[in-house]
């Protein structure tokens, strides 16, 4: 098991899943299709797990979750890979060439694989280990169903007749007429009365963090929060691409751009693990809330004052939306501060105790002229609000008369 999880082969499955998406690429160019990869959003997402597993895996190599991350990586990878093999063999050449049955056979019996592998990486982290028994048993019993439904899934598309002609979507998937039949059938449909168990599963392992959150302090709360942060922005691009993927347009664009925001698990777990800039969480957590809520705010005067010009009063259509794009503009720094202020004071309070405690300073400043009593204000709101190890304070000599 040793040699298994080792730094070594965390760097052979990442140039596995190097060697795959170059393989996604290549097959994305010869398809001319890029649907199957999500207008190509897919491989940031994946490049964030596969890297950052990678990472985890060759520094801490008895952490499971780095293993988890890596085996999201290369299973999506794989089934892209298989996807887009799929529409180039059965919609471009029709069928001539080799192993297509068997990709489409592969497609089938893959469903839900990378969910049910990565998830118990959010049980797991920070160490990639269980400490309480009970939670051992829940993680085992998780383990079981998983099994009993891939093998579930295997056995009824292996009932399947496909027929002489394979027919196949846009993404690869089959879409004829052929069903699952006999034994396979009867357990492929025992597999997914054992799905929603999953929800439920993945549900009591951010509900363990959480609980594991109120409990902790100082570093693990931190590291904690990073988890939450991720995948809170996980959960939230998720719903986006599954919402907005199946439209066209503008809303093609924005699942495009919500897919990358599935990285963020990754990486909120990478910095959680690996303690890099760990303490910044309150700062990026209030940058993202304040950002999203001005964001919000000025596309709303944008298009209200678009409105008000174009239909309400007697201005053109570019004139009204020059002078809309002028007003936003000019809204966005004053904007931008008074809220950072008030997310500050919700979600950073450091910072905001700092800012506090300079504004009292420049207050005291003043009313003070005695150098001595300044000097040691000075180290005092350097110390509080820098917090560095060491404090010199150099003052330059009065000049003497000639």
């Amino acid at each position: 098991m040793t040699r298994l999880a080792s730094p070594r082969t965390a760097t052979v499955l990442g140039a596995l899943a190097a060697a795959l998406l170059g393989a996604e690429v290549a097959l994305t160019i010869l398809t001319r299709d890029l649907r199957v990869s999500n207008n190509g959003s897919w491989f940031a997402t994946l490049l964030g797990f596969g890297i950052v597993g990678v990472i985890v895996a060759r520094r801490q190599p008895r952490n499971a979750v780095g293993w988890l991350l890596i085996g999201v990586a290369v299973t999506v990878l794989l089934q892209q890979d298989l996807r887009l093999y799929s529409v180039l063999d059965f919609r471009v050449h029709h069928g001539t060439l080799p192993l297509g049955r068997a990709v489409v056979f592969a497609l089938g019996s893959w469903t839900l694989l990378s969910p049910l592998l990565g998830l118990p990486a959010i049980l797991l982290f920070p160490n990639g280990v269980l400490v309480p028994r009970r939670w051992r048993r829940v993680l085992w019993v998780y383990v079981a169903l998983a099994v009993f439904f891939m093998v579930a899934q295997i056995a009824g598309e292996a009932s399947m007749d496909l027929g002489r002609h394979v027919q196949v979507d846009v993404l690869g998937e089959y879409s004829g007429s052929a069903g699952q039949t006999g034994t396979g059938n009867v357990l492929s449909s025992i597999g997914w009365l054992a799905a929603p168990s999953f929800v439920v599963f993945w549900g009591s392992f951010v509900g363990h963090q959480v609980a594991e959150w109120r409990r902790s302090a100082g570093e693990r709360r931190e590291q904690l929060k990073w988890l939450m942060f991720g995948s809170a922005i996980c959960v939230a691009a998720t719903i986006t691409v599954v919402l907005t993927s199946s439209l066209s347009g503008l809303s093609e664009l924005v699942a495009a751009v919500a897919a990358v925001g599935i990285a963020a698990l990754p990486v909120g777990i990478g910095v959680g693990i690996l303690k890099y800039r760990l303490y910044e969480i309150d700062r990026i957590i209030s940058r993202t809330i304040s950002y999203g809520i001005v964001t919000g705010l000025l596309v709303s005067v944008f298009v209200g004052l678009v409105v008000l010009t174009t239909r309400v009063l007697p201005f053109s259509s570019p004139l009204g939306v020059a002078a809309s794009t002028l007003a936003a503009a000019t809204l966005f720094n004053p904007l931008r501060k008074r809220v950072q202020r008030l997310v500050d004071r919700r979600f950073n309070r450091a910072r905001y105790n700092a800012q506090r405690t300079l504004e009292a300073f420049g207050t005291r400043l003043r009313d003070h002229v005695d150098l001595e009593t300044l000097s040691v204000e000075l180290r005092s709101v350097v110390c509080e609000t820098m917090q560095p190890a060491s404090v010199l304070l150099w003052l330059r000599p009065p000049e003497t008369a000639p």
